[in-house]
This record gives structure tokens, C-alpha cells and sequence, in this order.
């Protein structure tokens, strides 16, 4: 067997040290995040984080005009989605308002986020809604598979679930959502902070 020379190993030695400058630092990093579950202060989100995230189902709802969603609707983009009655309320109209002017901040990225409302009984009175929500991707909850859908939402219809608005991330995960009184800053800037990190949608 060849025996390494002092100076190889004194360069191994050296070697070792150089990249456990690099590595353990990241290695420290790594398990904070995930293991420890450490978040830093200044990245605590607005929103509160459904956990686990749950997977809506692909579910295909009729719109307004009569026709369908499709099945891959929720799926493709990041979704902030709001859940409420067709007649839509003043609560109703300050969410999707809300929703309006947190994408149009996103400036180049508005393109990766649509608007959604899923709505029971009779949606949508004009003009507002074409006016005022152009590009609001509008769905009935009124069917088998609208039920179905409302099911995998935590407490909707319940005083805490009421008004709420709802973040579904590309792969159709219902991951966060946020109190009706959290202002649309709060919610821009948690968006910014996804569509950063996110390789999907």
C-alpha cells in the first residue's frame, strides 16, 4: 500500500476545512427551516398557513355564462380565491376588490395569479362585475361536484371560515388563507415572497 505523504494530507486536511466553511452553514440552515421548523421575523406571513395543505379535487363547475370551468381550473396558476354567495355583498364586492388590487401590485408577475370566485345561488349582477371584476374567474358551488369542492374547504360556511380569502398554490393546494380585516398589504407582499420562491405556476 502507498503511504500518503504529509503535504497530501495536510491538503486533504485543508480541502475539508475550505468546504466546511461552505457547507455547514447550510447544513445549519437547512435544519432550522425544515427540521426546526424556525421561520426568521421578518418572514412571518400574513396569512394563516393551512397545515397540511389540503389538494382540492379536480372538479369541473358551470360559470355564469353557461359554460364550464374545465377540471384543471385551480390547477396552473396561484389562485386567490374567495368563497360567498352569488348576490355578492359589500363583503363580498371589498374581497374581490381586495383580490384585484393585490394582483394588479404584482406587477410583471400578475400573469402566474388568477382571481376566483366560487359562489352559491344566483351570480352576477351587471355591470359591476364586468366592469369592476374583468378577468375574475367566476364558478358555481351549486352541483355534486361544487359540494364536493366546499368539502375540502375548512369551515366555510362557519363564522371563522366566512369571508376569508383563500391562497390555492399551482398543483391545486389549498395552503393559506386570510382574516377579512388583514390589509391587502399584508397579502401583496406574502404573494411577492411565494411567486419568488416558487418554481411552479
Amino acid at each position: 500500500m502507498t503511504e500518503v505523504s504529509p503535504q497530501t494530507k495536510k491538503s486533504r486536511r485543508l480541502l475539508l476545512g475550505i468546504a466546511a466553511i461552505f457547507l455547514v452553514p447550510v447544513g445549519i440552515s437547512f435544519w432550522l427551516y425544515y427540521g426546526a421548523g424556525y421561520r426568521p421575523g421578518g418572514q412571518v406571513n400574513r396569512g394563516e398557513l393551512i397545515e397540511p395543505a389540503r389538494a382540492l379535487p379536480p372538479v369541473s363547475l358551470a360559470t355564469p355564462d353557461g359554460s364550464a370551468t374545465g377540471e384543471q381550473f385551480l390547477r396552473d396558476k396561484w389562485s386567490l380565491l374567495y368563497v360567498g354567495e352569488g348576490a355578492c355583498d359589500e363583503r363580498c364586492r371589498q374581497a374581490l376588490y381586495h383580490t384585484r388590487q393585490v394582483r394588479l401590485a404584482l406587477a410583471e408577475k400578475m400573469d402566474r395569479v388568477q382571481r376566483v370566485f366560487l359562489y352559491q345561488g344566483t351570480c352576477c349582477e351587471e355591470p359591476w362585475f364586468g366592469t369592476e371584476q374583468a378577468g375574475l374567474v367566476a364558478a358555481s358551488l351549486d352541483s355534486s361536484q361544487g359540494r364536493e369542492l366546499l368539502g375540502a374547504f375548512p369551515q366555510p360556511d362557519s363564522a371563522l371560515g366566512r369571508g376569508r380569502i383563500y391562497v390555492v398554490d399551482p398543483l391545486g393546494n389549498l395552503m393559506m388563507s386570510y382574516a377579512p380585516d388583514v390589509p391587502p398589504k399584508g397579502m401583496i407582499e406574502d404573494m411577492k415572497r411565494l411567486l419568488k420562491l416558487s418554481h411552479i405556476g
